[in-house]
């Protein structure tokens, strides 16, 4: 990476800005393609010199919210918005992504664990860490969240899918409860000075803005909703129970899910291809 990437990166998306799509008058005696200096310090509520600054490589430590000011500014996409996010902390010498190893969400998973996974098929049940990064899963948990996209990540990562994927708010009916649940554990997580919690925290607030960091954070962890329901694309509406199963230590957990009614119970079944009955609505 050449010494001034952020720099130059904002100065790209600033002339490749139209000043109509930003509710600005354009005309053809311009002589800057895109925007001014002046128009997106406007925008941005910061000081032409200040956006210099930036643009130059003469300050490399702009503020999270200047960052979130200029990429709404600038009409950022969310991969261009974690893109810049980056290059902010690369420019800025930050190495908080290297915390001693020790302090890392575990990520092996355990033959034990491995074992009981390909027993509880076919049941769609999943392996999370602590940062919500899916580590192990059944088959029958990829044909039930494949096709809603939530395992496209690398790693999957279910936080990260709820608030980053547009597809998720579609997959989800109920997706701002799911969001205040997934919103609310990550905080928490955040405030026991867990660093890749925080980093994770941080990403989203920036990525997703306001549906993320508006969420409130919690003194205790939420408890689940009774039941959740997911639009699968081949399925329909499906209705799931979810039991939880933290294991001994790794600070790892098994999500399973489970059909809440007849309806779900022979739409999994046809989605397993398992013969009618093999897995039974939950009840209470």
């Amino acid at each position: 990476m050449d010494d001034n990437e952020l720099g130059a990166f904002l100065r790209s998306r600033r002339e490749a800005v139209k000043p109509e799509d930003v509710g600005l008058p354009g005309g053809p005696r311009r002589r800057t393609p895109g925007l001014r200096r002046s128009e997106l310090a406007t925008l941005a509520g910061v000081s032409v010199e200040y956006l210099t600054r930036l643009e130059q490589g003469r300050d490399r430590n702009p503020s999270t919210q200047v960052l979130i000011t200029l990429a709404d500014a600038l009409r950022l996409t969310h991969e261009e918005r974690v893109h810049v996010r980056q290059l902010a902390k690369v420019a800025s010498g930050d190495v908080r992504l290297c915390p001693a190893a020790a302090e890392a969400p575990a990520r092996t998973v355990r033959p034990t664990v491995r074992a009981v996974l390909d027993r509880l098929e076919p049941a769609p049940a999943v392996l999370l860490n602590r940062v919500g990064e899916v580590l192990a899963r059944t088959t029958g948990f990829e044909r039930l969240y494949g096709p809603v996209g939530l395992l496209d990540g690398d790693p999957p990562n279910m936080v990260r899918y709820v608030f980053a994927d547009a597809r998720a708010r579609a997959a989800y009916p109920d997706w701002d409860r799911v969001a205040d649940e997934h919103a609310a554990a990550l905080k928490l997580a955040a405030t026991k000075a867990d660093r890749f919690a925080q980093e994770l925290v941080a990403e989203l607030s920036f990525a997703a803005g306001e549906a993320f960091s508006g969420r409130p954070a919690r003194p205790a962890p939420p408890l689940p909703a009774p039941v959740e329901r997911l639009a699968h694309p081949l399925a329909g509406e499906l209705r799931l129970k979810r039991e939880q199963l933290e294991l001994s230590y790794d600070d790892q957990r098994v999500v399973v899910y489970l059909p809440a009614d007849a309806a779900t119970s022979a739409a999994l079944d046809r989605l397993t291809g398992r013969l009618p009955g093999a897995l039974r609505a939950v009840s209470g």
